[in-house]
């Protein structure tokens, strides 16, 4: 069966994102603001889940549609085959959505009304006054934009940036996605050496080395859809069998990662050590004053401190002044800076070749590229 399918990304990454549904063997991609839709079968549902680095999860389109009232919400969702997807002793979980610019703003009460009708379909589909919800869960999202609903069946269930190396991380991590999509953006490959000089939990680290190694980032995970009756579970086995065949075991790659906290060095190690990347990482103390270029030409990606507070900014703006004097000038190498401060360009000491914006979380940042 071919699905209209949907994965959400980081504003400025739905191109690497359509790259790598077009490579899971999706079909009719279509890009707009921080979202890629395409149509696929169960196979590129289990690849684009388990390969897609920068996707936030892959969701099945069960419906689009005006919705003013929660009538229109009510009837339209009674007209879903739910019953195709949920077995009746299946449960329906409706996850905080989204309403932006619309008539209806109560999340709670979208809930509700989603909710309702999916439970009155299937009852009435398979006679049932009550239903049991003992069985698979199947994670509804919902995002109501401009009196428009998207309503979603997640096949990922958490969140794809959750990899399963990080289980802890430093106060201000990046997530993997985005740390995916800047590795991609800086264009990283099997022959390169990348440095981080404020590693923290390592994770741009740890996905540089996957995609040189070519790691499917989610290969050592489950997912929702895994549990669903009217998937064929054969599916999923092939297609990690097929994710973790398509390693480099060989490959060239090498990287190095500092930070001047031990916690932050101890954690960088153990975080890479889970995600399988530890023999291409090499993680020790150290301050940035200290930093210098090897004798071979890298990538320097990084992630250092920014912060909002005035204390903060002002450290943050002696840290990139210090920054300016040890990794300028760049050389042959190649310099990619994330940061939020608006003013990180003057305190570094040099404009930018190029940026682009970026967004953490909810906070606009840019990516600063450097070359000679």
């Amino acid at each position: 069966m071919i699905y209209n399918l949907t994965a959400p990304c980081h504003f400025g990454l739905e191109k690497t994102l359509g790259f790598e549904i077009k490579r899971a063997g999706g079909d009719n991609i279509r890009l707009s603001d921080g979202r890629v839709d395409f149509t696929g079968d169960e196979r590129v549902i289990a690849r684009a889940n388990i390969t897609c680095s920068v996707a936030e999860r892959i969701g099945i389109v069960l419906a689009r549609l005006t919705a003013k009232t929660f009538d229109d919400i009510f009837n339209a969702v009674r007209e879903i085959p739910i019953e195709e997807y949920a077995g009746k002793n299946d449960k329906i979980h409706i996850v905080k959505g989204h309403s932006l610019n619309s008539q209806l703003t109560s999340i709670p009460a979208i809930q509700r009304t989603i909710k309702k009708a999916f439970v009155l379909r299937m009852q009435e589909k398979y006679k049932l006054t009550t239903l049991p919800e003992t069985g698979a869960v199947l994670p509804v999202h919902f995002l109501l934009m401009k009196n428009e609903i998207t309503i979603t069946l997640d096949t990922s269930g958490t969140g794809l940036h959750k990899r399963g190396y990080r289980a802890m991380s430093n106060a201000a991590p990046i997530k993997e996605t985005l740390a995916a999509g800047i590795v991609d953006l800086a264009r990283v490959r099997e022959t390169d050496t990348v440095i981080d000089p404020f590693c923290g939990s390592g994770t741009i680290l740890i996905e540089a080395a996957m995609k040189a190694a070519n790691m499917a980032p989610c290969m050592n995970r489950s997912f929702a859809a895994m549990d669903w009756g009217f998937f064929d579970r054969k599916i999923w086995t092939d297609a990690f069998d097929e994710a973790k065949a398509a390693v480099k075991q060989d490959c060239a790659f090498k990287a190095y990662g500092y930070d001047i906290d031990p916690n932050a060095v101890r954690l960088s190690r153990d975080n890479s050590y889970k995600a399988g990347t530890d023999k291409l990482i090499n993680i020790t103390q150290r301050d940035i004053k200290d930093f210098h270029y090897p004798s071979q030409n890298v990538k320097v990606i990084t992630n250092p401190p920014y912060a909002e507070r005035m204390g903060e900014r002002e450290e943050a703006e002696e840290l990139y002044r210090t920054m300016g004097r040890v990794l300028l000038p760049i050389e042959d190498n190649r310099l990619f800076i994330i940061t939020s401060h608006d003013k990180f360009e003057e305190c570094f000491g040099e404009k930018a070749a190029k940026n682009r914006k970026l967004y953490n979380g909810m906070l606009m940042c840019r990516l600063y590229y450097y070359q000679s």
